[in-house]
């Protein structure tokens, strides 16, 4: 029999087309009413394209996943209804470059001589996620985030300094895009990090209100001078070795030039922090995180006022800090700047927690905590810190670069004090959030989205997470596999991709030292791997991945400094001519 085929757009411009397959004996009445059913329900009907390695633990797991999901249907319909049917409100904080065991585990913090007694309460209130995957480093992690996708598929996959002329493509579908068509209230406070074109602003990409910094910490913190007169640009090796990253200075952007913190106002974007002619100093940059940590929680107040959820996305500057400037009560045995950082905003946090109590909305609001990335290893000397349970630090693919601390609160829903050993990646956040909030049809499904509904583990508690599997990315390179509780470093090029590759076991080995024996264990488990990897480079061919987007730096800004303008035109100069 003949089958005509429709092309039905799905309602919403990123989510691409439905093919819908009809019978020619079919009725145009029969045509119609399934017209109207589908081009409303398409998007909810139509699968999630996650990477191959999700369908074949999707067939093992597949009825005891079902089962789940009508648990958590329920439960979340319970809980929509004892709060008037409004779905939980949402805060997000994140915490940079703290590694595993650096806040709220007290007994790893003393032994470095400070305490985070709020975060350490807080990890005895709600979930404990003992197995969270972040990416390597800042930029990567906040894309994995907001777009749950590996960051190589957007083109982000490092962290810039200077002015780049990248960011963020609007064409990404962002959590916070996602929450605010499903009606909520949308603010991020505080870091961005993800570009300096127009399109990567966090105002362009789903938030209604939005005041965060261009740039990040080593524009602001460490290329000002009085770092470089403290000598902090420096770092030691295992070898006791000087290493030395002082720039030449004709290779020097002079930070004061570039764009510092941008704040919303009115649906324009203006400049505040600094005045033409200023130079940047290390007490700006204290102002600056004290002024975001007073605006997170006015923001909280205000979001808890209205009648929709919110999300709140707070992404503080500190802990991170490279000038000895701290108040006396926050220094500590350690001595050094991160730690004393790292006490101070323990304190922070603690004041938005406790402001969420007393607005009264804790039990309708989920909160997470968690690092971005391991720790600063290159300034570990001046800084204070070091890797712990797990080897490595940013930038490293290795469990010390990618682990991190990471607690989830909702009152009277979470157990407190409750542990999941069930592997998340931070860009399950993104999938388990819209879940949560009822708003799962806003994926896009004309891409691969790498972030699993992570739900069940908070509804349903521990064993009852949808991952076993994690690629790592060091930049555009893949450089490790994790498959339950192995972890296969990838081979060196031109190596045997099954026989060279170095496979540990992360339970009896977290710091990755000691590979399996390669004769009877690591040809087999290559093989394994070796399939993880020509499955997941295949999906590529039918989903590529996005190049960097590119712009002009700036862009939509109300009140550039004569500084700025000018730092534009010799970024212009530098730029390919047509």
């Amino acid at each position: 029999m003949d089958e005509d085929f429709l092309m039905v757009k799905s309602g919403k411009s990123k989510r691409g087309k439905i093919m819908i397959k009809f019978k020619t004996r079919t009725t145009m009445t029969r045509i119609a009413v399934t017209l109207l059913l589908l081009t409303g329900a398409a998007n909810a009907k139509e699968a999630i394209v996650h990477d191959a390695e999700y369908a074949i633990i999707e067939a093992q797991n597949g009825k005891a996943w079902a089962a789940d999901d009508k648990a958590i249907d329920q439960k979340l319909a319970d809980i929509r209804k004892k709060n008037g049917n409004k779905p939980p409100n949402i805060v997000y904080i994140l915490l940079d470059d703290v590694g595993f065991g650096e806040i709220g585990m007290d007994e790893l913090s003393v032994i470095r001589g400070y305490k985070t007694p709020k975060l350490s309460a807080f990890a005895k209130e709600g979930l404990s996620l003992q197995r969270a995957y972040s990416e390597p480093s800042c930029t990567p992690t906040r894309v994995a985030m907001m777009t749950g996708r590996y960051p190589t598929r957007t083109g982000l996959t490092e962290a810039k300094t200077t002015l780049s002329g990248e960011g963020l493509s609007g064409e990404e579908v962002t959590i916070a895009e996602v929450l605010r068509d499903a009606g909520y209230n949308t603010s991020h406070v505080g870091k961005w990090h993800m570009g300096e074109i127009e399109q990567a602003y966090a105002s362009n990409q789903g938030f209604m209100h939005a005041e965060f910094p261009i740039h990040q910490q080593a524009q602001l913190a460490l290329m000002g001078t009085e770092s470089i007169d403290a000598d902090i640009i420096r770092g030691v090796d295992e070898g006791r070795e000087e290493q030395s990253y002082t720039l030449d200075k004709l290779f020097t952007v002079n930070p004061a030039h570039m764009v510092v913190g941008v704040e919303q106002r009115d649906g324009k974007l203006y400049e505040v922090n600094i005045e033409a002619g200023e130079t940047w100093t290390q007490k700006k940059y204290r102002d600056m995180n004290e002024l975001y940590q007073k605006n997170a929680l006015d923001q909280l107040r205000t979001l808890a006022k209205q009648d929709k959820p919110f999300f709140l996305n707070y992404w503080p500057m500190f802990p991170i800090n490279f000038v000895q400037e701290h108040k006396s009560e926050y220094n500590t045995l350690n001595g050094g700047t991160i730690a004393a950082s790292i006490v101070e905003m323990d304190e922070w946090i603690g004041q938005i927690l406790d402001e969420v109590e007393k607005l009264g909305i804790a039990e309708n609001t989920v909160i997470v905590v968690m690092g971005d990335n391991g720790p600063f290893m290159q300034y570990a000397g001046p800084t204070g810190q070091s890797d712990r349970i797990y080897r490595g630090g940013k930038t490293d693919h290795l469990e010390g670069g990618v682990r991190v601390n990471a607690w989830v609160k909702w009152k009277s829903v979470i157990e407190a004090g409750s542990y999941a050993e069930d592997m998340i990646h931070v860009s399950d956040l993104y999938t388990t959030f819209a879940r949560l909030a009822n708003a799962t049809d806003g994926i896009p499904r004309d891409r691969v989205i790498d972030g699993l509904d992570q739900s069940g583990v908070l509804l349903l508690g521990d064993t009852h997470g949808r991952r076993d599997y994690l690629h790592i990315y060091e930049g555009t390179d893949l450089k490790s596999i994790v498959k339950n509780k192995y972890k296969m470093h990838l081979a060196p090029p031109g190596a045997n991709p099954i026989t060279s590759a170095q496979v540990y076991d992360l339970y009896r080995d977290p710091r990755e030292s000691r590979p399996i024996d390669s004769i009877k264990v690591s040809p087999w488990a290559g093989g394994q791997f070796a399939g993880m990897v020509q499955r997941h480079m295949a999906l590529k061919k039918k989903y590529p991945n996005r190049p960097p987007t590119h712009g002009m730096p700036y862009a939509g800004i109300e009140n550039l400094r004569p500084e700025t303008k000018q730092l534009v035109e010799v970024f212009k100069l530098g730029q390919p001519q047509k």
